[in-house]
């Protein structure tokens, strides 16, 4: 499975920290479509404690389909003696700090199906497409 981890402020929804801006637009749609497609949803994020609930929260409410937040997957845990470090193991980084300004959602959809395809997934699990 490939993973992507998606930032919440700024890419998500508008950067307006320490409060919950705006959703960006077609950010729900792609998120929930990625996630459907096969995709690993890590939300990453700096918020903690009454902030981080205050976000999940709000990604409940608008409906946004992640499989977890600020952890990184079992698998990779295993894979480092179950020992989660403060970083977040990703195939992607879906982050408004590193695409700035940051692309129309479409535009991230393409690049992450044109970056880490699925099917090479299912290639490996299966021997075919």
């Amino acid at each position: 499975m490939k993973i992507l981890a998606i930032d919440f402020d700024g890419t998500i929804v508008e950067d307006q920290f320490p409060g919950i801006g705006k959703m960006i637009p077609g950010a729900k749609e792609t998120i929930n479509e990625l996630y459907a497609m096969g995709y690993e949803i890590i939300i990453w994020t700096s918020r903690t404690h009454i902030r981080m609930l205050e976000a999940v929260e709000w990604l409940a409410k608008n409906g946004i389909k992640y499989h977890r937040i600020n952890e990184s997957s079992p698998a990779n845990l295993r894979m480092y003696g179950n020992v989660d470090t403060r970083k977040i193991f990703a195939h992607m980084y879906i982050d408004d700090r590193g695409y700035h300004p940051l692309p129309p959602w479409n535009e991230i959809k393409e690049a992450v199906i044109e970056r880490h395809p699925l099917y090479a997934d299912k290639v490996a699990r299966d021997g075919q497409l």
